[in-house]
């Protein structure tokens, strides 16, 4: 089975531009493809995690990856999939979210000699003219086809502006530069982007002076990650699961695919970890008994992949020993809680649960309280209005929120 197969089977892919081509391309270890990453935040998420797997999986079948990191296209914004416009950073925001993606890739990716390239599309762009871009690649794109692109529709009912209608030449001229300066033969992009990666295809196939059949670059989109509801995974109520540690830690990030939805983990299973096709397959004939089992394999393989083998082992026997009343552990995600929060030495409950994000509002807090559903010592808390004592930080208070989530509170 070559790996384009294999991707297939895995459900990976979405939408090719020719298949016999790109399946030629890459089992033939001959793409030097590549993918772009908009520097939106200071650390890389699970929105991006399957589009880095997809990357370490051909580098190992002898493909070249290029990681686009769009430190030019990040000052605009690409609209889509979103009903607004994004807020406007400055260079030195996109400078130090630039840092850190680089860092967070090393993980997935071998920058060894010749092996791979990361490249910042700022060198490129910013140093345009804007007549002489205009007139180098205007031409080339029809506005009645970029209307018509599933990345604008959303946009066009509340207003899209000027500046975000540059995005698909944009991120077109990257394909265009990497496919000159590089020989990039194949870009992948999630699958909300095919609008904009057929409008790079095009550009090169016009610039060359090509057939549609002669055409040298190709595009190939991945298979959005939703979950059996329809919805992108990778979500909690505190927001984004993040790759850096600092922003969800490998308890938490363990904890996330652990928690699963049941209709979901072979979905994940297939998509996102390095778990052979044949032990997968050996996975799916388990009876439901053994849902667990699969949900902890789960877990560790992805947390191993983002945090390392060490890591995954500390989540690992943490939830374990939390889960199974063993007690707690010294790997408990914990969070400290400031002096100055205290009165006559205790703070309120609904406090605490907001200062860790356990919680959105006081209002969510109180009736999830009154339903019985927060413990603090494994006691149930009776009232919103009870309080955690000096002696109990100091200690370490665990607080317990629903069946899954737990918490230890720290005095700072």
């Amino acid at each position: 089975m070559g790996i384009y197969e294999e991707l297939q089977e895995r459900g990976l892919i979405a939408q090719v531009t020719d298949e016999a081509k790109i399946r030629d391309l890459v089992n033939n270890g001959e793409a030097i493809f590549y993918i772009g990453f908009d520097p939106t935040a200071d650390s890389l998420h699970v929105g991006h995690f399957m589009a880095l797997c997809l990357m370490k999986r051909l580098q190992m079948a002898g493909n070249k990856p290029i990681a686009l990191i769009g430190g030019g296209t990040a000052m605009v914004g690409d609209p889509s999939g979103r009903s607004d416009m994004r807020m406007m950073m400055t260079e030195e925001t996109i400078q130090h979210n630039v840092d850190c993606f680089k860092k967070q890739m090393s993980r997935f990716i071998d920058f060894g000699e010749d092996k791979a390239l990361l490249v910042n599309n700022a060198d490129w762009l910013l140093g345009l003219n804007y007549v002489e871009f205009l007139r180098e690649v205007g031409p080339c794109f029809s506005v009645n086809n970029m209307l018509r692109a599933e990345c604008y529709k959303q946009r066009m009912e509340k207003g899209l502006s000027f500046l975000e209608f540059n995005y698909m030449i944009m991120q077109s001229y990257d394909f265009y530069v990497l496919y000159n300066k590089y020989g990039c033969n194949l870009q992948f992009g999630g699958d909300d982007q095919w609008s904009n990666m057929l409008g790079g295809r095009e550009l090169i196939r016009r610039k060359m002076g090509l057939e549609e059949q002669d055409a040298k670059a190709q595009s190939m989109t991945i298979t959005l990650l939703l979950n059996s509801e329809g919805k992108k995974m990778g979500k909690t109520q505190k927001g984004a699961v993040w790759l850096d540690p600092e922003k969800t830690s490998p308890y938490d990030f363990y904890q996330y695919w652990r928690n699963v939805d049941d209709a979901d983990v072979m979905k994940c299973m297939r998509m996102l970890t390095f778990v052979s096709l044949d032990e997968i397959a050996q996975m799916e004939t388990w009876d439901d008994s053994r849902i667990n089992e699969k949900k902890e394999i789960l877990a560790y393989q992805l947390t191993a992949l983002v945090h390392g083998e060490e890591e995954a082992a500390k989540a690992q026997a943490t939830a374990r020993a939390i889960f199974s009343g063993a007690g707690d552990s010294e790997n408990m995600p914990s969070t400290e809680v400031p002096a100055d929060m205290l009165e006559d030495d205790s703070v309120n409950i609904v406090d605490l649960m907001l200062l860790a994000g356990l919680v959105k509002s006081k209002s969510e807090a109180r009736k999830l309280i009154q339903q019985k559903g927060v413990s603090l010592g494994g006691e149930p808390v009776g009232s919103h209005e009870d309080r955690v004592t000096r002696a109990q930080l100091e200690e370490g208070a665990i607080v317990r929120k629903g069946k899954k989530v737990f918490r230890k509170f720290l005095l700072a």
